[in-house]
């Protein structure tokens, strides 16, 4: 078997050390010889660096290691130009001079490169200098290459003095692209998302955003035909060592990193290369991308939002929004979008809405935990030790003895961080019955109105209804009044009726009646 090339950005390496290359050669020819200039978002670790690195090849003229791939058959000229390639992605931004600094070894690079003595002093002058040189001395336009443009960008998106300086600086930066048209060949950036006011889209009014175009859905990740197509053996060694089947190892591999969408064509699943090409090597069914980098902004934005996890989990936005959002302190949700925690489930071409959710059960169930203990202020081996607690009740059937662990789980949250208010005991009620891998819903909807919460397991149906500084007495009157169990008069699970009011008083619950 071919080793499996993880964490690995290199295209020429990849080549020259014989891993396994997942054939995208079709997409670099595509766009090479149809437009200018290209902007692509996709989350994290999601193939961007390679694709941009197998770009350079091409332009490079590097034609031995396109052999057998798709290009190959179909270039011809295989012209080397110069190519300026500028990776962002590696830097940690906290500091104007860090932007500056990491401009400036790119901009020293490459003028040793074409021996050139500078006399400018900004950024954007030393670029436009360096790409006319490149020209004159080649005689050959330039490609240019931006990876992971919008990193500072998003390091800095809650310091908003540092994010606007930052702001400045690229756009002085990114412009050159627009000065110096002429001499450019080819250009593509990459990113997360679109950061309109650095003016880059649109100064280049023919900058063509392939983020959500059907044609190049799966110019990153890779999709279920490129599994069986490429990864046979790997699936057979990890079907031997589960003793089981190689079509069962694929519906598991689906479910945990399968499910992500990049068009309105959901028929296309992506999957995602990180956690699968771990997983394959491992051999285990485990966490992998969700791992490398915790989304702790995105968690603080959610909170100081006050926003709501079920509309998170389940919401719709435009398709301007989606791509992008300037204000994003106020609109996470395209942010979380294009970070790939949650990726796109429907789509109204008459609204030109999006329905988002989880992609699959690696992000949801990662992402969940992540967010349990930052919701609550606990240890994450604490959290875990209630839902234990808790999943064995329900399972039994012991409502009260799950009711009066819950009492004692919110009276461990440190009282100064909860809030008066019933969305976030809601927020918390939701966040552990996903955790338990029951089938739960918020504000069931009947025809006679909403339900705040059901929790079903194999044997048992629970109808919760909560109130907030009135009574429990209150919340079961509005099951019964409501004819929520109506809902499931054909399943033969018993149903358990439970009515809850918390108090801002005791900032827990003050009782409950279980019908």
């Amino acid at each position: 078997m071919q080793n499996l090339p993880i964490g690995m950005q290199s295209f020429e390496s990849i080549r020259q050390n014989n891993f396994l290359y997942v054939d995208k050669t079709k997409h670099i020819y595509n766009l090479a010889n149809s437009n200018r200039y290209y902007f692509l978002s996709r989350p994290r670790r999601f193939g961007k660096s390679l694709f941009l690195s197998t770009l350079e090849a091409y332009f490079l003229g590097k034609k031995e290691l396109f052999k057998g791939l798709y290009i190959e058959t179909v270039e011809k000229q295989w012209t080397e130009y110069p190519v300026l390639y500028l990776d962002m992605n590696s830097g940690i931004y906290d500091s104007e001079e860090r932007l500056l600094n990491s401009l400036n070894y790119h901009l020293s690079e490459w003028e040793k490169e074409y021996s050139i003595q500078t006399k400018f002093v900004n950024p954007e002058d030393r670029f436009s200098n360096i790409i006319k040189t490149a020209v004159k001395q080649t005689g050959k336009q330039v490609v240019i290459l931006v990876d992971e443009y919008d990193k500072p960008l998003l390091q800095t998106i809650d310091n908003e003095e540092l994010h606007d300086k930052f702001k400045g600086i690229l756009k002085g930066v990114y412009s050159v692209l627009k000065g110096c048209d002429k001499y450019i060949r080819f250009g593509m950036l990459t990113g997360v998302t679109k950061f309109s006011k650095i003016s880059l889209f649109s100064d280049l009014n023919n900058l063509m955003d392939i983020s959500l175009d059907e044609n190049y859905t799966d110019i990153c990740g890779i999709t279920e035909e490129e599994i069986k197509t490429n990864f046979k053996e790997h699936l057979q060694a990890f079907a031997e060592k589960e003793s089981t089947t190689k079509e069962d190892i694929l519906l598991q591999l689906k479910a945990m990193y399968d499910g992500y969408h990049f068009s309105e064509n959901i028929s296309i699943d992506i999957y995602n290369p990180f956690s699968l090409l771990n997983s394959l090597t491992e051999r285990k069914f485990r966490n992998y991308w969700f791992q490398t980098g915790t989304p702790t902004f995105l968690i603080k934005l959610l909170k100081e939002n006050d926003y709501d996890l079920k509309d998170f989990s389940e919401g719709n936005i435009t398709a301007r929004d989606l791509t992008s959002k300037e204000s994003m302190l106020s609109a996470p949700v395209a942010l979380f979008y294009q970070s790939g925690y949650i990726t796109i489930k429907d789509y109204d071409k008459e609204l030109q809405e999006y329905t988002l959710g989880y992609p699959n059960k690696e992000v949801e169930q990662s992402f969940l935990e992540f967010l349990l203990p930052r919701y609550v202020h606990t240890i994450d081996d604490k959290s875990a030790s209630y839902l234990s607690k808790f999943i064995k009740d329900l399972r039994a059937g012991r409502v009260e003895d799950f009711l009066e662990k819950m009492k004692v789980f919110f009276a461990g949250i440190p009282y100064d961080i909860i809030k008066d208010t019933e969305n976030y005991y809601q927020t918390i009620l939701f966040l552990i019955c996903r955790l338990v891998g029951f089938y739960s819903q918020a504000e069931y909807r009947t025809s006679r109105g909403r339900m705040d919460m059901v929790i079903k397991t194999k044997d048992y149906i629970y109808v919760f209804e909560f109130k907030f500084d009135k009574s429990a007495k209150e919340a079961l009157e509005q099951i019964d009044s409501k004819d929520y169990p109506l809902a499931f008069q054909q399943d033969e699970r018993k149903l358990y009726k439970i009515g809850v009011n918390f108090s801002s008083q005791t900032k827990n619950i003050d009782e409950y009646i279980i019908g």
